[in-house]
């Protein structure tokens, strides 16, 4: 005889497996799976992004409008992107842009990558009337230092015989003027903030070159290139403004980009999670739950600085609901999760019959965690 189930429901609030799942998916196996183990559960889905990639899908999962957008990609090519907006809010994620995965044949230009379509995106959600935009970085192609960006929302950035700077970090070597023009009128007034998981200053050993270069295909003189047009940059920007922001927490995240955005958009920063949270309606979602589950690809050590399982931990905790995760991957010892507030975890690679199979199979172990965790925590 099937468990009945006791007062209280579940929230679902995972964010992606990267390389096998988005979060709307895990989130809706992981429901499934709830609802067999326990009939008549209510399981409320709500995937969640650290403000990395994935916060668009999250965005749109919660209600939020998709407005498509033809832009920039991160070499200048066309992509086709999209923003999300609600009410006078609108989601920008910098990765359907200038990301990664929108490189043509997933060759890296780690010296001439740019970060234009993400100021076309803003200027997109300018013109839809919104007072407030959520900028999501991760997942960048570019080290320009938002050059790119703040060039598409009407910047000039000029070398010294005064020709506009081409795409790139490189390019940034060279810069000897910049004209901030139109660029207070282009933003209309709009609140910009950005979503951000990450801490690095703009330059230094911890900064977007050094540490996020290599992941762009930089190295050896490449590195010193893109260091060197970073700090031409950040000291032109810093006499045109009055204000120097290089090491401002956050201002190396996606290769300078939260520099610029703190510099010349006026822009506030925000943990990722906490934003998207609130952005998502969690707490309205989880008051009155018995339990939430959360998850990622891979729960580790970096979970517990600032991504989103040990956010929606936090916020649960908070709420005084206990949770519990779903992983593709656990390396964190069980001590070390259950100090970080969760009740359970369960890892797609133990219930596996294959190596392989968590990345493959991913879909339907995740319907499986679900019901294990039904099992475990709800059927008594």
């Amino acid at each position: 005889m099937l468990p009945t189930p006791r007062q209280g429901h579940v929230v679902v609030a995972p964010d992606k497996f990267k390389g096998s799942l988005e979060g709307a998916e895990v989130a809706a196996r992981i429901a499934a799976g709830i609802r067999l183990a326990v009939p008549g559960t209510e399981v409320r889905e709500l995937p969640v992004a650290d403000g990395g990639e994935g916060t668009l899908a999250a965005a749109l999962a919660a209600g939020f409008d998709r407005v498509p957008a033809k832009v920039a990609g991160p070499t200048g090519l066309p992509v086709d992107a999209a923003l999300a907006v609600r009410g006078d809010t609108a989601v920008v994620e910098l990765a359907q842009s200038s990301g990664l995965a929108r490189l043509p044949g997933g060759r890296t230009a780690p010296l001439a990558a740019g970060s234009y379509g993400v100021g076309q995106l803003i200027a997109r959600a300018v013109s839809l009337g919104v007072k407030r935009i959520v900028l999501g970085l991760g997942g960048s192609a570019c080290t320009d230092g938002g050059a790119g960006m703040v060039q598409a929302l009407g910047v000039r950035l000029r070398d010294a015989d005064g020709a506009e700077l081409p795409p790139g970090g490189a390019a940034l070597r060279r810069l000897a003027e910049i004209e901030l023009g139109p660029l207070a009128d282009a933003l209309g007034g709009v609140e910009v903030v950005v979503a951000c998981d990450v801490d690095n200053p703009l330059l230094g050993p911890r900064g977007a070159t050094a540490v996020y270069g290599p992941q762009k295909g930089a190295d050896g003189d490449d590195l010193l290139v893109l260091e060197e047009g970073l700090t031409r940059f950040a000291d032109l920007v810093a006499e045109v403004t009055g204000r120097d922001v290089r090491q401002a927490p956050g201002a190396g995240a996606a290769g300078g980009v939260g520099f610029a955005a703190l510099a010349l958009l006026g822009a506030t920063m925000r943990p990722g999670i906490e934003l998207l949270l609130d952005l998502l309606g969690f707490d309205e979602a989880v008051r009155g739950a018995r339990l939430v589950v959360t998850g990622e690809g891979c729960l580790d050590a970096q979970t517990l600085h600032g991504k989103a399982p040990a956010g929606v931990a936090a916020a649960a905790a908070r709420a005084g609901v206990r949770v519990a995760a779903v992983a593709g991957r656990l390396e964190l010892a069980e001590p070390q999760w259950r100090a970080a507030g969760f009740t359970a975890a369960i890892a797609l690679t133990d219930l596996a019959e294959q190596p392989g199979d968590s990345m493959t199979k991913a879909a339907e172990l995740a319907e499986v965690a679900g019901r294990k965790l039904a099992d475990e925590l709800l059927a008594r």
